[in-house]
């Protein structure tokens, strides 16, 4: 009875101090952009929004399928989120395109703008980065 008790005390106490230890660390935020035409000028403006009001938030913008469209040269919108894409790499947010949806494609990596990143998988990134702690959204 009293191991039961102290094993208890003792895994409250723990999950006491690994809450303590993720609110120390700053916000950390996975956006999901899987159609650029539809999603991604909206999840842009989210991500410049939630940077200008907790600056410290580490952002991961994973994108697959249609979503990397607007990662491309040749994007038809590139005036608009050109910029946008710019300035938000110029804050540290990661632009990640998943590297199937290439193959699939037969896109090429030259096809995308410099602030591009390229992951193996972009579903397997988002699965990872929810396991790490990351918040999930998909605009």
């Amino acid at each position: 009875m009293i191991k039961k008790f102290l094993t208890l005390i003792l895994s409250v106490g723990l999950l006491g101090f690994a809450s303590l230890t993720l609110a120390a660390q700053p916000p950390r935020v996975v956006y999901h952009i899987d159609d650029a035409e539809h999603q991604a000028l909206a999840a842009l403006r989210n991500v410049r929004n939630q940077l200008d009001t907790a600056p410290d938030t580490k952002i991961v913008v994973a994108t697959h399928a249609k979503g990397v469209d607007f990662l491309m040269t040749n994007y038809k919108d590139a005036a608009k989120v050109g910029p946008l894409v710019a300035a938000l790499a110029a804050r540290g947010v990661d632009f990640e395109v998943c590297e199937i949806t290439l193959k699939n494609r037969n896109l090429k990596k030259d096809d995308f703008i410099m602030e591009a990143n390229f992951t193996p998988s972009g579903v397997v990134l988002i699965t990872k980065l929810q396991n790490e702690g990351y918040a999930y959204i998909k605009p």
